[in-house]
């Protein structure tokens, strides 16, 4: 491993900020994005069974619920709330993309690199030379492929993940915003 490594040259550094940036998104969305966080069990089903939970505001559910309570909003401004908060699961996922497209570009980027500096001499390229440039090739693509697909994985879990919560959020939003209109 620690051929690859070595065998990366530079691209190393962006190439392990890609590594950093989608290993930090992927834990944080995970520790972020608990379903009794977002929706708590308790709170969902005292509202969706009709009552008027007292909610605080640590889950996204709860501000909802609170900002009905407050406010007394039309339902429009209530379904604008509630999507306003499903929004925020998706808060840092733009950077988990970036890093997916990134890291295989970047392989790429060091794999041409490392074959332009092999065939780049006006002389016939030294032994040392090919190994070098083919080292380079094929460290930066697979420390690429390496980041990429279990970032891949990563980002596909947690986009469903908010699509289930969101889904949760957008049926007691609903309910709430039934309420609304018989006012």
């Amino acid at each position: 491993m620690d051929f690859i490594i070595q065998g990366a040259g530079v691209f190393i550094y962006p190439l392990g900020l890609c590594s950093v940036i989608a290993l930090f998104v992927v834990i944080e969305r995970l520790i972020s994005l608990r379903s009794g966080k977002i929706v708590p069990d308790a709170l969902a089903s005292a509202l969706l069974a009709g009552g008027n939970p007292a909610a605080d505001n640590k889950s996204a559910l709860g501000r909802i619920i609170n900002f009905f309570n407050e406010t007394s909003p039309n339902a429009e401004e209530l379904k604008a709330f509630a999507r306003l908060e499903m929004t925020r699961l998706e808060r840092g996922m733009f950077l988990l993309d970036a890093a997916i497209a990134a890291a295989p570009l970047l392989g790429l980027l060091g794999t041409v690199a490392g074959l332009v500096s092999v065939f780049s001499t006006e002389n016939m390229p030294t032994q040392e030379m090919i190994t070098h440039g083919v080292g380079l090739a094929l460290s930066t693509t697979i420390l690429g492929l390496s980041i990429a697909i279990p970032s891949i994985l990563g980002n596909l879990y947690l986009s469903r993940k908010i699509d289930t919560l969101c889904a949760k959020l957008d049926i007691c939003a609903e309910h709430l915003a039934s309420r609304a209109e018989k006012f």
